[in-house]
């Protein structure tokens, strides 16, 4: 008989901290012995690992709203997979889980922050996207912070990613003119053909604020902010009196650039209102989200795109190319 013992995964930690751009050098990819479970633990198997913008911030030393990734430990991310171990009696072998046991192939946890999910009619990769904590994301935002109502416009920047689609996507459900930024032309072809999308801009194109002007006629009521810079500011430029901007994620500035609003003055003329969130903190309202977007997914009412990676180790590469804007929809890395 194989014991734990016996046994090996990887995992892979961060080496050192960037400066300016990721590179491949500031991770390290390791083989642990798989540990033998005490009392009340499970093991995990991961089957997909979720690469997400907000690690790159996690990366640095600075103050945030959450503690750095410390070096040489395993890098943060959310997972999703099988329990293959259990000592714990709310777990048994087969249950599948989702959980935040980071870039790694298998994961011991206590059960606390594991999560059963159900994969009848929701595909296993999607609770790390549009059922999980990106499409959390998009609805708190939408919901919560632009509130929109049927008729108005509202602007989502990277529209194509896990986040700026399902944005997109429920807006145009609550009656919304949606008009997407992405770039290049098969993100935006996709974004309006697919995702249904009243337009999408190509910033790639060299005519941002020109093309923007001409999809949204009637101004700009509220906007999901995932990119800043130029971006942010030709949405600014379109705003109509009383605007909400629900602010997600800066990536334009992810690797130390520094991010100025050259059109502020229109917070004060048009009476905008701007929030960051973390959605993490708004635990409370997760049930009601998940359920709603579960119920879309499985009935086909909310699309989804994903690229994925093979093996763990190529997830660095595919994290840096994240930060550049390669992916298309939720970024993955399939383990198993």
């Amino acid at each position: 008989m194989t014991t734990n013992s016996q046994l090996a995964y990887q995992r892979i930690v961060l080496a050192s901290r960037p400066k300016g751009q990721v590179v491949p050098e500031n991770f390290r990819l390791e083989s642990l012995p798989v540990p033998e479970l005490k009392d009340g633990e499970l093991l995990v198997r991961n089957h997909y690992m979720s690469l997400d913008p907000y690690m790159r911030g996690r990366m640095e030393d600075a103050k945030s709203y959450a503690a750095p990734q410390v070096i040489d430990e395993t890098m943060i991310g959310g997972t999703v997979g099988e329990v293959v171990a259990s000592k714990n009696a709310k777990f048994n072998v087969g249950d599948k889980v989702i959980g935040m046991l980071g870039w790694s192939e298998m994961g011991v946890s206590d059960g606390l922050l594991l999560r059963k999910v159900d994969t009848t009619h929701i595909p296993l990769s999607a609770y790390l996207g549009s059922v999980g904590m990106p499409g959390l994301t998009a609805w708190y935002g939408l919901t919560q912070i632009m509130q929109p109502k049927a008729g108005e416009t509202i602007v989502v920047s990277a529209a194509s990613g896990a986040v700026g689609s399902v944005v997109g996507q429920l807006g145009k459900q609550l009656g919304c003119r949606v008009v997407g930024i992405a770039g290049g032309a098969d993100k935006c072809a996709y974004v309006v053909n697919e995702l249904g999308f009243d337009a999408c801009i190509d910033y790639k194109a060299g005519n941002l604020e020109a093309d923007l002007a001409a999809a949204t006629p009637d101004g700009i009521d509220a906007v999901f902010e995932n990119v800043g810079g130029e971006i942010f500011d030709a949405s600014l430029a379109r705003m109509n009196a009383f605007g909400r901007i629900a602010l997600c994620g800066l990536i334009a500035g992810y690797n130390g650039e520094q991010l100025s609003i050259k059109n502020a003055r229109v917070f004060l003329t048009m009476r905008l209102t701007m929030r960051g969130f973390i959605v993490s903190e708004h635990m409370d309202l997760w049930p009601q989200g998940l359920k709603e977007l579960g119920g879309l997914v499985a009935t086909g009412k909310l699309k989804f795109r994903e690229s994925v990676a093979e093996g763990i180790a190529a997830a660095p590469e595919a994290f840096i190319g994240l930060l550049k804007g390669k992916n298309f929809g939720k970024q993955l890395v399939k383990l198993i």
